[in-house]
């Protein structure tokens, strides 16, 4: 089975997400990505967020779980995904354009993806899918 991450990457009361304006179907998601061989699903999360956003002052500030996803029917198989909490620790833009250049599908590269920061308390209602499953373990109450 297919090992994945996902990075809910907060700065203070905001919640990092990001939409592919190429690929607008795509839904507003949040930094993740595969994890490679024999590499551990905390270091992937770290390397995916780097990678994906250019955010440098990223840390783990907690595990929050993982889930098995079925998504034979889009053609991409059946993973586990596991969910982490990041802390940012610097400075960024409210929003920036970012690019990916390894996909872990076909599509072509490099991938623009536009980052921006928006309420953590109302991240879930934003998230494309599986991707809100874990946000309610760190939204403020």
């Amino acid at each position: 089975m297919m090992e994945k991450v996902a990075a809910y990457i907060t700065w203070g009361d905001r919640l990092l997400v990001f939409r592919e304006p190429r690929y607008p179907e795509s839904g507003v998601q949040v930094p993740g990505g595969t994890v490679e061989e024999d590499e551990p699903p905390g270091e992937a999360v770290l390397r995916e967020a780097i990678e994906e956003t250019g955010l440098t002052g990223l840390r783990i500030k907690k595990y929050l779980g993982s889930g098995v996803y079925d998504f034979r029917h889009l053609g991409y198989g059946v993973f586990r995904r596991h969910f982490y909490h990041l802390e940012f620790l610097g400075e960024a833009p409210d929003r920036w354009i970012s690019y990916e250049e390894t996909p872990s599908d076909d599509t072509p590269s490099p991938i623009e993806l536009e980052f921006y920061w928006i309420d953590l308390a109302d991240g879930g209602a934003f998230l494309v899918g599986e991707q809100s499953d874990y946000i309610s373990e760190i939204c403020l109450r």
